[in-house]
């Protein structure tokens, strides 16, 4: 079937990509500056010591078998241990993926309203001052640094109208109400920073669905104006928009350093800062390597959903 073809080619170009990130990833850390072994052991080891701890981690080994090794261990699910705290490196990031997956479904769950609910509104007002004040505050927070919306919901929320809690820190003895007001700061700032990316683009598409000839027939044939847009506009329109989410999906993953840093949350990337400082090399390949697989995963799901949305595409 052209549809299984197309998802078994899609499939395969993404283990490409990865086995290439791969290679990248590896390169890149065998440059970086700094010493493990020193690290661990401080700038007032011997030689002696110091060749000693690289022989037992493996330091000396050639690249290219240190590279084989650790994509072995990856196709396995070994990730191998950390070279700070010889903990196994699955252990390390268990909890903080957890945290972090918490904090992705959060906001993703506040990035749809945010999303879908300002871009039907400009959409139906189209050209009117509604959708003028909407544009231009979506053009204020797209200009806006992650880090500054982030202290403007801070101080809004702790300082003006001391609601929420200014640190997010949560542990395996939080209960649920401790990680819902935790999260809340941070995931209302991702879901801001990715609504603004993509009510732009939804907006345009509607406003060019609700102007097409099915859209208008629909409406000729006496369907209500809440139909015509949820039924028929809305799915169309949300096509184009699914690469833009897709992107915001492993933003959610990936790039999520600054507001866990700015809230203090201690998720999946804080422990990419963290081990980027200690040098920690299983720890950064493996974050890394995850971040990779969710951004590569993410566009493959986008990328059949169209499809599978627009039957014009599963025609062709």
């Amino acid at each position: 079937m052209p549809i299984l073809r197309l998802v078994a080619g899609r499939i395969l170009l993404s283990i490409v990509t990865l086995l290439i990130v791969s290679l990248i990833i590896f390169g890149v850390l065998e440059v970086l500056p700094g010493d493990v072994a020193t690290r661990i052991l401080g700038r007032d080891a011997t030689p002696e010591a110091l060749e000693l701890l690289r022989a037992k981690l493996g330091l000396n080994d050639p690249a290219p078998l240190r590279y084989l090794h650790w994509l072995g261990g990856l196709l396995s699910g070994d990730f191998g241990q950390s070279l700070v705290s010889s903990r196994p490196v699955t252990d390390i990031l268990a909890p903080r993926i957890y945290n972090t997956v918490l904090l992705s479904a959060y906001a993703f769950l506040l990035y749809l309203p945010l999303t879908i609910v300002p871009a039907l509104i400009q959409a139906i007002r189209r050209d009117r001052p509604v959708d003028h004040g909407l544009s231009i505050v979506t053009l204020v927070l797209l200009s806006m640094p992650d880090f500054l919306l982030a202290t403007m919901l801070l101080f809004t929320f702790v300082v003006l109208v001391p609601v929420l809690p200014a640190i997010s820190l949560v542990d395996h003895s939080s209960d649920a109400m401790d990680y819902l007001r935790a999260m809340t700061l941070p995931a209302l700032t991702l879901a801001i920073v990715m609504a603004v990316y993509a009510v732009r683009m939804l907006r345009d598409n509607l406003i060019e669905v609700l102007d097409s000839d099915y859209v208008r027939m629909a409406e000729l044939k006496g369907l209500s104006a809440r139909r015509v847009l949820l039924r028929h506009a809305l799915p169309n329109a949300l096509v184009p928009t699914l690469n833009v989410t897709a992107l915001n999906l492993a933003y959610l993953v990936g790039g999520v350093v600054v507001v866990e840093k700015v809230f203090s949350y201690p998720g999946f990337g804080s422990l990419l800062v963290d081990s980027l400082q200690l040098r920690d090399l299983p720890v950064i390949e493996a974050t890394v390597m995850i971040a990779a697989l969710v951004y590569v995963g993410a566009n493959l799901i986008a990328d059949v959903a169209a499809v599978l949305l627009n039957p014009r595409l599963r025609t062709a």
